[in-house]
């Protein structure tokens, strides 16, 4: 059961990482071949309601190990310029399962509508090329980090379950955290 001061801090929290989604064009992905090879690459993004959506060749080193390997990390990261200090951008990471949508679905459309809506006439003109898929990726878990002590994991279906990180990232269980950190959490910009 939530106690009323978790409320509050999701309450805070929640809608502050909704705009932080929406101020990022771009995702950095962590993908790997069929072999395992990571490969570090980005690729431009719409949010539906049903997941984060992708357009990418599969000519391209991560459209080809989308392909071999679902299973990927996803990482929307605060532009240098904006960041207080480059040590502690804010960002947000999650692992995904990238699932590649069939051309003739009624995902597909709505896929590609969400991606036309946000970056114009190309993603129509990108969509219609046959080496061009759209992935949908599902995220499983995440972490959104606002600074320094400031780390909030991130479970459940749509990623709305919330608790605050307090040793480097991996976590102290709620039931450990002296009430006053709950409220510094609350309170932390």
């Amino acid at each position: 059961m939530t106690t009323e001061k978790e409320q509050r801090l999701r309450d805070k929290l929640l809608p502050e990482i909704e705009a932080f989604k929406a101020e990022r064009s771009t995702l950095q992905l962590a993908t790997q071949d069929a072999n395992g090879v990571p490969n570090a690459s980005y690729a431009p993004f719409a949010l539906a309601d049903d997941g984060f959506y992708i357009l990418v060749s599969e000519l391209a080193r991560h459209g080809t190990n989308l392909k071999a390997s679902k299973q990927l990390s996803v990482m929307l990261l605060e532009d240098e310029a904006e960041a207080k200090t480059v040590f502690a951008r804010k960002r947000l990471t999650f692992d995904a399962t990238a699932e590649l949508v069939a051309r003739d679905s009624e995902t597909f459309t709505k896929g590609v509508a969400a991606l036309s809506a946000r970056f114009g006439e190309m993603i129509d003109n990108l969509a219609g090329l046959g080496d061009f898929n759209l992935f949908k990726l599902n995220p499983h878990q995440g972490l959104y980090v606002k600074g320094f002590g400031q780390a909030f994991s991130l479970s459940g279906a749509e990623l709305l379950d919330v608790d605050w990180k307090r040793d480097g990232h991996h976590g102290t269980p709620k039931a450990d955290l002296a009430q006053d950190d709950i409220e510094l959490a609350e309170t932390a910009n």
